[in-house]
């Protein structure tokens, strides 16, 4: 599995993974700096992998909606040369 793919799986995870390390700090009267340290570097780059999986995500919903409004505008014009091709179609002299 490449690792770009690997990324893309794993957003949820890392999302999981912020949430413990929040539950972490929260639950500790007496924080180990060292530790903590530890963990806001993890953090840190849970965050910007989240971050760029998120910018990914959304560049493909917004492809996704030009695909559909490009569908819907091809839809509208086949519709209005059907009715286009009707009312020719009543204006034959018989």
């Amino acid at each position: 599995m490449l690792k770009e793919e690997i990324k893309k799986l794993n957003l949820t995870d890392d999302l999981k993974r912020l949430s413990e390390i929040v539950d972490w700090f929260e639950s500790l009267e007496n924080i180990d700096v060292e530790e903590g340290l530890e963990k806001v570097k993890e953090a840190a780059g849970l965050i910007k992998n989240s971050k760029k999986r998120l910018a990914e995500i959304e560049n493909e919903f917004k492809e996704i909606k030009k695909e559909i409004d490009i569908n819907e505008d091809d839809d509208n014009d086949e519709e209005e040369k059907l009715e286009e091709g009707e009312e020719d179609a009543q204006n034959i002299p018989f």
